[in-house]
């Protein structure tokens, strides 16, 4: 029987209630704090942009910013917002100064939304306006307005104080991650020269922009220095490194665009452009662009983007009565990076030679490419390696937030996963044995090894990461010797030949339970000794303890436990100091008399805590 469908059907939320029964068009996913993504940290973004808004503006040189376990208070030091208004930017949709373009010309936030968003999925926000030694006070919970505060005297620097709590009605138990704030707020200080931002008393600034960018996220030495150019509304910088892929970092008015859109795009093409003018040589562009690492940034007025979350350009234009994003972008590259070629030899033979490399690579492999791509497409029709889920992206090639692939080895535990798995988001790959060690080999090996060619394909990662068909590519193996070299050499593989994986956080480690510890009424499943120790302590005498080998040991009905709601991902990251080339060498190259003593060391180690336990 179907719903009566009326005018008593037709419902109008407000505001707060629209938020919350909607935050995915606001703020992206809600999250728990475990990827950079996740809401809390949107939250945050959400309330800094309007003091970075007030700092390109020419207002405060400083930004405070306190995380006290789940509390957050961000404290600017600009013109503080007018006392008359400030309940009504908090709590009233389609309000704000940045509608007067005269103002705010070229600010991220646009829409007068997001500080509204951070209300409404908040416990508590509190928000506080200093202003010409007055001040005003507002504070709500979950959007509802609980207090109005009179306007007083204060004798505290102008500025704005938010303070607030993200919900955990929305999202959770959730826990903010250092290492994901501290890189959101170094991107602010790079894109914004001066500027001091203070996280919990640790001060972040930058006083080289984009080259400090690239020079703190770069593993090892680019082949030539740094090119920096900047004029006006963009800043760029480029070099090259000996790593395989294409590695960018793409801004529009401080906003780190993580989804690039017109003005990557043009840049790409305009990077082209001006190296084949300069050697008047037809390069193929992606021989021009391999290992690539560059950062460009630029200001357009009243930009638009795809999402509230703003991780993609749409903006064709820099401005109402400006030039394209592109033409503005192709004339600074084809004029400025032109002159410092014609004015740096050396780099200028350094670039050539690593064209003529990746040309040589490539025309090396072409050969073989299209008889994999064959053998791709024949074994995807009748295999069994993949065992694909039903969603995968949108017409936008955006990732859903939860596909994940599950990289396993052996029957057995690519049985268990697949009985186990959402099939409408989980997919899974079966290795047959162990894969090939790739350290020191070119790509070509990629489509002369059977496993990693379809690996590669199942992944759609041939060109670049613009086609993963997953957002969360997950290494199963299982906890034991033989486990952990195919994890070693899965990860070599994945280091070696699509280090971007791993730096644009979809690379992730299965952690599965070691022992099942277990009365007539409660079971517990435990990731370490340590954990063991705490659930026999809690079961009290004699309790049942199952120590699981492999994945295969556990059963499907069991193992979705693991990799449902509460699955443990521990992502593969790299930081600047680690060089993969260095890491790998030691790791998987051939036996050398460090990794010897390296693994003597370790067996030390083990036997000295062996006995003492």
């Amino acid at each position: 029987m179907s719903a009566n469908y009326s005018e008593e059907s037709i419902r109008t939320l407000d505001w707060k209630e629209h938020i919350r029964k909607r935050p995915g068009m606001y703020i992206g996913k809600l999250g728990d704090g475990s990827s950079p993504d996740d809401g809390i940290y949107i939250l945050l973004k959400e309330v800094l942009d309007n003091s970075i808004d007030e700092y390109m503006m020419g207002h405060g040189k400083t930004i405070e910013i306190t995380i006290s376990e789940k509390e957050v208070t961000v404290r600017d030091y600009g013109r503080g917002i007018p006392l008359g208004k400030v309940l009504d930017v908090a709590s009233k949709m389609n309000t704000g100064a940045k509608y007067d373009s005269k103002v705010f010309k070229k600010s991220v936030g646009l829409n007068g939304v997001g500080i509204k968003a951070v209300n409404a999925l908040s416990s508590t926000f509190v928000i506080q306006s200093h202003r010409e030694g007055v001040t005003k006070l507002v504070d709500f919970e979950q959007g509802n307005l609980i207090s109005d505060d009179k306007e007083k005297k204060s004798t505290e620097k102008n500025g704005t104080a938010i303070s607030f709590v993200p919900d955990e009605e929305m999202f959770g138990t959730f826990k903010f991650n250092d290492e994901y704030v501290e890189s959101m707020l170094r991107n602010y200080t790079y894109l914004n020269t001066g500027l001091t931002i203070v996280y919990n008393g640790q001060k972040f600034i930058s006083r080289n922009g984009l080259k400090d960018l690239l020079e703190e996220n770069m593993s090892g030495d680019g082949i030539y220095p740094i090119i920096h150019m900047k004029n006006g509304d963009i800043e760029v910088a480029i070099t090259h490194g000996n790593q395989y892929g294409e590695e960018y970092y793409s801004f529009v008015n401080g906003q780190h665009t993580t989804q690039g859109g017109t003005h990557l795009i043009a840049f790409r093409e305009a990077v082209v452009k001006t190296i084949r003018d300069f050697f008047k040589k037809d390069f193929d562009p992606s021989d021009i662009r391999l290992s690539i690492i560059a950062a460009v940034s630029i200001k357009v007025e009243e930009p638009v983007f795809e999402s509230q979350t703003k991780t993609k350009l749409g903006s064709k234009d820099i401005g109402p009565d400006g030039p394209s994003v592109r033409n503005f972008i192709m004339n600074f590259l084809t004029t400025k990076l032109d002159d410092y070629l014609h004015k740096h030899p050396d780099t200028t033979n350094a670039l050539l030679k690593k064209i003529q490399e990746s040309e040589k690579e490539r025309k090396a492999i072409s050969g073989i490419k299209k008889l994999a791509r064959e053998r791709a497409k024949k074994a995807s029709l009748h295999n069994k390696k993949l065992r694909d889920c039903k969603i995968h992206y949108n017409s936008n090639h955006d990732l859903k937030n939860e596909t994940t692939i599950f990289i396993t080895e052996g029957d057995s535990a690519s049985g268990s996963i697949t009985k186990s798995r959402n099939v409408n988001t989980q997919a899974v790959f079966s290795l047959r044995g162990k894969p090939l060690n790739s350290f020191g080999l070119t790509k070509k090996v990629v489509y002369e090894n059977e496993e990693f060619n379809l690996l590669q394909a199942a992944l759609n990662i041939e060109e670049d990461l613009e086609g993963l068909r997953y957002k969360n590519v997950v290494i199963a193996t299982d906890a034991d010797v033989d486990g952990m070299h195919i994890r070693l050499l899965l990860l070599t593989f994945f280091l070696q030949f699509f280090p971007n994986l791993v730096r644009n956080k979809h690379l992730f480690i299965l952690q599965t339970p070691l022992f099942r510890v277990r009365n007539k009424k409660d079971t517990y499943y435990c990731y370490s000794e340590d954990e063991k120790e705490k659930a026999i302590k809690k079961l009290g005498t004699n309790p049942e303890i199952t120590r699981f080998k492999g994945l295969g040991e556990i059963s499907p009905d069991e193992f979705k436990n693991f990799i449902g709601p509460d699955i443990r991902l521990e992502p593969v990251k790299l930081g600047k100091e680690d060089d993969i080339h260095e890491i790998l060498g030691f790791y998987m190259g051939k036996n050398t008399p460090d990794r010897q003593d390296f693994i003597i060391e370790r067996l030390r180690v083990e036997e000295d805590v062996v006995e003492v336990n």
